[in-house]
C-alpha cells in the first residue's frame, strides 16, 4: 500500500476513534506524535530540586520516566489525549462564605474520575488495537505521565499561569486521560497560550503557592496539603485553608475563560448532593467505617479517615462556631495522633483563653505523643501572645 493509502487509513482510524470518544462522553479529543511531545524533564528536575513537590517522593522517583513519553514507553508513536468536562453548575467559591459547611473540590463531588474515565479509555483503546493491530497503553493520572503538556501539544488547551490546563470551550474544568499507542495517527496542532496579562488565578491563591506565573510550589498548595500531605498541616497555612477540607478550586474558579465553559452533562457526571455542602458537625463525628461508607466511590476515600478528619478540624478551628467545641473535644481521645493534634489547634481557636488554658492543664500532661504534646505547648504559647494578661 502506498503512503497515500496508509495516510487515508490512519485518518479514517482517527475519525472512528474520535467518534467513539464522543459517544462515550468525552468532550475533547486530540493527538500528538510522540516525537513532537514536549520534553519537560528539565522543568520537572528543577521543580523537584527546589523541593516544590513537598512529600510526594514518587515524583522524584519517577522523574526520569515522567519527563517524556518516549522515556516511559520507547515504542510509542502517537498519544491520544482526551478530556471530559466537569464544569460545576454553581459557583464553588460561594461555599467559602459558609464556615459551618465543608468545601469539597468540585472534581471530588462526583464518582471517582479515575473509575469513570479509565473504563471508557480502555474501551476506545481496545477498538484501536482490534482495528489497527497496534499496541496500546491507557493512563489516567496514576502513572508518570505529564498530561497537561501533552494535552496542550494535542490542541486540547494550554497550560495556564496556574499550571492547570485551560480550554477555550471548557475553561479550567477538564478531566484528562491518555492512550499511548504504536499506531501512527494524524496529529493536531498545539494550542497557544491565551492567558495574556491576566493574573486572576495567581492573585486568588490563599497560600501564595505560585512563586511566579506558570510555576507552582505544591508544598504550599491547599490541594496538596489536604490530599497528599500525610502529617500535620503546617501552622502557617491553617488559617488560610478556611473551610476547604478536600482540595481547592480558587485558582480554577476565577479563570475568565470559565465564562465560555458549559456545565457538565448530568448524564456523565452527577455531583452527589450530600457532597455539595456537608456540615462540619457531621464530618467531625465520622468513624473509620462511617467515613468509608459516606465516601464510597469518591476520590476522597483514598486519603483515609484520619487525614480527612484532620482537615475537618482545621475547618472547624476557622469556623468561629462554638457549637463545634464538643465534637472537637471528643476527638482529643481519638486513637490517631494526627487527629488529636488538629483537635488541639481547633479548640485553641474556638475556646476562650481561660477555658483553653484549663483544658490544656487537664489534658496535655497525659498526652504520650510528642507531636501532639508540641501542639498543646505551641497553642498555649500562641494564645498567650494573642491575649496577654
Amino acid at each position: 500500500m502506498g503512503s497515500a493509502g496508509r495516510t487515508g487509513d490512519a485518518a479514517r482510524l482517527r475519525a472512528f476513534l474520535e467518534q467513539e470518544a464522543r459517544r462515550l462522553g468525552f468532550d475533547a479529543f486530540g493527538v500528538v506524535a510522540a516525537e513532537d511531545a514536549p520534553d519537560r524533564s528539565g522543568c520537572l528536575g528543577e521543580f523537584v530540586a527546589r523541593g516544590r513537590h513537598g512529600t510526594m517522593a514518587w515524583m522524584e522517583e519517577t522523574a526520569e520516566r515522567r519527563g517524556s513519553p518516549k522515556a516511559l514507553w520507547p515504542e510509542v508513536r502517537s498519544i491520544i489525549m482526551l478530556g471530559m468536562n466537569y464544569g460545576p453548575d454553581d459557583d464553588p467559591l460561594a461555599l467559602l462564605q459558609r464556615p459551618d459547611r465543608a468545601a469539597v473540590s468540585v472534581y471530588a463531588r462526583n464518582r471517582d474520575y479515575h473509575d469513570i474515565i479509565k473504563g471508557r479509555l480502555k474501551e476506545i483503546a481496545q477498538k484501536l488495537a482490534s482495528r489497527g493491530g497496534a499496541e496500546v497503553k491507557v493512563f489516567v493520572d496514576t502513572a508518570p505521565v505529564m498530561e497537561k503538556p501533552l494535552a496542550e501539544a494535542a490542541g486540547l488547551g494550554w497550560q495556564g499561569r496556574h499550571t492547570n490546563l485551560v480550554s477555550r470551550e471548557f475553561g479550567s474544568w477538564l478531566f484528562l486521560g491518555s492512550i499511548f499507542t504504536t499506531a501512527e495517527l494524524p496529529p493536531d496542532a498545539a494550542e497557544v497560550d491565551h492567558c495574556g496579562s491576566c493574573r486572576a488565578c495567581l492573585d486568588a491563591c490563599p497560600t501564595d503557592a505560585f512563586p511566579a506565573p506558570y510555576q507552582l510550589d505544591a508544598s504550599r498548595c491547599i490541594s496538596y496539603l489536604t490530599i497528599e500531605h500525610k502529617g500535620p498541616i503546617p501552622r502557617e497555612f491553617r488559617a488560610a485553608m478556611g473551610n476547604r477540607v478536600y482540595g481547592c478550586d480558587d485558582c480554577l474558579a476565577v479563570c475568565p475563560w470559565n465564562k465560555f465553559a458549559r456545565t457538565a452533562s448530568e448524564a456523565k457526571l452527577v455531583a452527589r448532593e450530600e457532597l455539595r455542602a456537608p456540615r462540619l458537625s457531621f464530618l467531625l463525628t465520622l468513624s473509620d467505617a462511617a467515613f468509608r461508607a459516606f465516601f464510597s466511590g469518591s476520590p476522597v476515600k483514598r486519603i483515609g479517615r484520619d487525614r480527612f478528619v484532620r482537615n475537618a478540624l482545621i475547618a472547624a478551628g476557622n469556623s468561629g462556631d462554638g457549637s463545634l467545641v464538643a465534637a472537637c473535644e471528643a476527638l482529643l481521645d481519638d486513637p490517631s495522633p494526627l487527629v488529636r493534634g488538629a483537635a488541639v489547634w481547633a479548640l485553641s481557636r474556638l475556646l476562650e483563653t481561660s477555658d483553653f488554658g484549663a483544658l490544656a492543664a487537664a489534658r496535655s500532661v497525659s498526652e504520650g505523643d510528642e507531636t501532639v504534646a508540641d501542639e498543646w505547648r505551641t497553642a498555649v504559647a500562641e494564645m498567650a501572645d494573642r491575649h496577654p494578661a
